[in-house]
């Protein structure tokens, strides 16, 4: 009878220890999920902006927002700018084990910017790194939104006007006049030699027999009688 009501104790017992450890174990499981839903994290980035994160939930999304504000300089406030980022990090197995972890491990590459909200589009921490991108926390949108840089145009030069082409004037030739050579020295001038052309010689025909009658009838006879003292000499020549 004893003996049953020790092994009863000891179930007993047990049965307390066991609720215990759930108890504990759940009131940790909340510690640390509050720590990062209500605990931000602080940083600071390589420009000494003074950062914080908070994790918020929207809907099956968890969203992040990362605010920062630049030291003062002077009488001039410093910067101030924020990003936030969307994913499913619950997607991840080791981040359900330890959240916190999973926004430290991304705490840990923003601090090495000079601008916290101008680091990668996608994070990756270690501890989730081979998850898709679906479980990793994605760029969402920024405040104030980055300016564009400008793109310089390229600087055209004024055109020149068009000059038409002048056709320049057509000169002739002016003639060459020739040139007196001059004489060198030790010689006289030279001459050409011209040969002379013969000249035609013109052959006097030979006075014929009735040319002489005649002259000699208008000598020795009377003009009317010039006929035929003419016919009488050339027969007589004849």
């Amino acid at each position: 009878m004893r003996a049953r009501m020790r092994v009863l104790l000891l179930f007993l017992a047990a049965a307390v220890c066991v609720s215990n450890a759930q108890t504990n174990s759940s009131n940790d499981s909340k510690q640390q999920q509050r720590s990062v839903w209500d605990e931000p994290i602080r940083f600071s980035t390589k420009t000494k902006d003074s950062c914080t994160m908070v994790v918020s939930g929207a809907g099956d999304y968890t969203r992040l927002r990362v605010s920062c504000k630049g030291p003062s300089q002077g009488q001039t406030p410093g910067r101030s700018y924020y990003c936030d980022f969307q994913g499913k990090p619950n997607l991840c197995r080791p981040y359900n084990l330890n959240p916190r972890h999973y926004f430290t491990q991304m705490m840990w590459d923003m601090r090495k910017l000079t601008h916290a909200c101008q680091g990668p589009k996608i994070y990756r921490p270690q501890m989730c790194k081979k998850y898709p991108d679906e479980a990793q926390m994605t760029f969402l949108a920024s405040w104030p939104k980055p300016a564009a840089p400008k793109t310089s145009k390229p600087v055209q030069e004024p055109r020149k006007p068009v000059v038409p082409a002048q056709t320049k004037p057509v000169t002739t030739p002016k003639p060459v006049k020739p040139q007196p050579v001059k004489p060198q020295p030790g010689k006289g001038p030279q001459t050409k030699k011209t040969t002379p052309k013969p000249g035609k010689t013109t052959t006097r025909p030979t006075e014929q027999p009735d040319s002489k009658a005649s002259r000699l009838a208008t000598e020795y006879c009377w003009k009317s009688f010039h006929g035929f003292c003419t016919y009488f000499i050339s027969w007589f020549q004849n």
